[in-house]
C-alpha cells in the first residue's frame, strides 16, 4: 500500500485519505484474485458431469467402492453356488441358481420402488436404502458360514435380493448427482466394479479357501488305511480328479470375509448418505 498510493495522499484530510486508501486497497484485491487465483469453475453435483470430471469426485468413488463390495461378494456367491450347495450336503445346485435368479429379479423391482419412494416422499438420498440392502446380504454372508439347517435357502433369498437392490440403486443415483447427459459412460464405468469384485472375492478369496480345505480333506481320506480306492474316487478325492470339499468349512472364512466387507460397504453408503443430503434436498424439494 505504501508503494501503490499516490503521493499527494499524504496532503488530503483524514476522512478522504481513508477513502482513497480503500479505494486502492479493493482494485489490488481485485488485480490479485485475478492474476493469482483463477479458478474455472466445473459443474455442481446435480448438473451434468462428463466421466473425466465425476472421476475426480470423491462421491463417484464412493459409489463405486460400495457398489465393488456389495455386487462382488453377491455376484461371488452365484459364481460358486454350486459347489455351496454341494458342500452343504445337497446334490443338485440348479434349485439354488434359479432362486437366486428370482431374489435378484425382486430385489431391481424393490430397491428401485423403495429408494424411488425415500427420495421422492423424503428428499433423502437413495443410497440409506442400498446401505440396508448390503446389511442384508452380510446376514445372508453369515449364514452361508454358519451352514445351519435351512441357512441355503435363506442365505441365497438375502443375498440374491440384496445383489438385485444395487442394480437398481446405483444406476438412478449416478444420474441423480452426475448428471444423464454422460451417463452411458459413467454406467460402462460403474460396471467394471461387478468382475473387479468377482476376481477379488470369488478368484482370489474363495476359491483359495475352498481349494485348501480341499487339500487338506483330500489327504486325510488318502492317508486313512481303510479308504479303498474306489472310495476315494466317488468322493472326488483321486490325485487325477477335481478335488472336492464338504462340510461348512469350505466356505466358512470366504463367507464371514464377504459379510465383514457387505458392512463395510454399507458404511460406505451411509457416507454417501451424509455427503449428498443437501443435494437431494435441493433436487426434490418441489416434488411431492
Amino acid at each position: 500500500m505504501e508503494d501503490e498510493k499516490p503521493k499527494d495522499i499524504d496532503s488530503l484530510s483524514p476522512s478522504e485519505r481513508r477513502r482513497r486508501i480503500a479505494d486502492l486497497q479493493t482494485k489490488l484485491v481485485q488485480a490479485a484474485a485475478r492474476g493469482g487465483v483463477r479458478v474455472r469453475k466445473g459443474p455442481r453435483r446435480g448438473e451434468n458431469f462428463t466421466l473425466m470430471q465425476a472421476l475426480v469426485k470423491a462421491d463417484f468413488w464412493l459409489i463405486w467402492l460400495s457398489l465393488l463390495l456389495g455386487s462382488g461378494s453377491g455376484l461371488t456367491v452365484i459364481d460358486n453356488l454350486g459347489q455351496m450347495s454341494q458342500a452343504a450336503g445337497f446334490k443338485d445346485g440348479h434349485n439354488f441358481v434359479s432362486l437366486t435368479s428370482i431374489w435378484n429379479f425382486l430385489g431391481r423391482v424393490g430397491g428401485g420402488y423403495f429408494s424411488e419412494n425415500i427420495v421422492r416422499e423424503h428428499k433423502y438420498p437413495r443410497h440409506i436404502a442400498l446401505a440396508l440392502a448390503q446389511i442384508l446380504m452380510a446376514a445372508g454372508h453369515f449364514l452361508f458360514a454358519m451352514a445351519w439347517p435351512g441357512t441355503m435357502y435363506m442365505g441365497t433369498f438375502l443375498v440374491g435380493l440384496g445383489y438385485g437392490t444395487h442394480w437398481a440403486i446405483v444406476p438412478a443415483a449416478v444420474s441423480e448427482l452426475f448428471g444423464v447427459k454422460h451417463f452411458g459412460a459413467m454406467y460402462n464405468f460403474l460396471t467394471v466394479a461387478n468382475p473387479t469384485g468377482s476376481l477379488i472375492f470369488s478368484g482370489l478369496i474363495a476359491s483359495s479357501f475352498y481349494d485348501y480345505e480341499a487339500e487338506k480333506q483330500a489327504q486325510r481320506h488318502q492317508s486313512s488305511a481303510s479308504s479303498s480306492p474306489q472310495f476315494l474316487q466317488g468322493m472326488g478325492l483321486l490325485a487325477d480328479g477335481p478335488l472336492k470339499c464338504e462340510g461348512a468349512v469350505c466356505f466358512f472364512v470366504s463367507s464371514l470375509i464377504m459379510s465383514a466387507f457387505c458392512v463395510v460397504g454399507a458404511g460406505l453408503s451411509l457416507v454417501i448418505v451424509h455427503r449428498t443430503k443437501r443435494v437431494y434436498s435441493h433436487l426434490y424439494r418441489s416434488v411431492r
